[in-house]
């Protein structure tokens, strides 16, 4: 079982822990030797996911959008942590974009949903920008791949 996720990057530290929790209830129901979960280990959904998966025994497989993703994009805040997953991933997937950009985070979106069997969505069910959440969980709609959507009560933004 190939399972991606897609989510908001701005998920309070509050909300971090109920995204985890309700994650790691879903992929605990699914893991078996073969359970492999797919992230781009951005900030906050991405992030909570790969550790969930990593908790319940999954292997974990990354998709950076670009070569230059990790300088460009992760904050130092989050740094220590895209590190450290990065690190226990059993794959990692560049885009062939040298820069990060829309084009690559469109193409490393389309990576996650060409792979997976399913998609977990950490969505608060708004619309966004493009190629964001909302967009993801239509594109995997579009192609009836299933979607679950996890937004627990008390869930929040900054």
């Amino acid at each position: 079982m190939r399972i991606g996720v897609t989510g908001h990057m701005d998920i309070t530290e509050d909300t971090r822990r109920l995204v985890f929790d309700a994650l790691w209830d879903l992929l605990r129901e699914r893991a078996s030797d073969s359970l492999v979960g797919v992230s781009c280990l951005a900030r906050g959904a991405d992030s909570v996911f790969a550790e969930a998966v990593l908790s319940v025994g999954g292997a974990l497989e990354v998709v950076l959008p670009s070569r230059d993703y990790r300088a460009a994009k992760v904050k130092p805040d989050h740094a220590d942590q895209f590190d450290a997953l990065l690190s226990r991933a059993s794959r990692v997937l560049i885009m062939a974009h040298d820069h990060a950009s829309r084009d690559a985070y469109e193409a490393a979106n389309e990576a996650v949903l060409g792979g997976v069997d399913e998609l977990m969505a950490v969505w608060d069910g708004k619309a966004g920008s493009r190629s964001g959440t909302a967009d993801v969980v239509a594109a995997a709609r579009g192609r009836g791949l299933a979607v679950t959507v996890i937004w627990p009560a008390g869930a929040a933004r900054e």
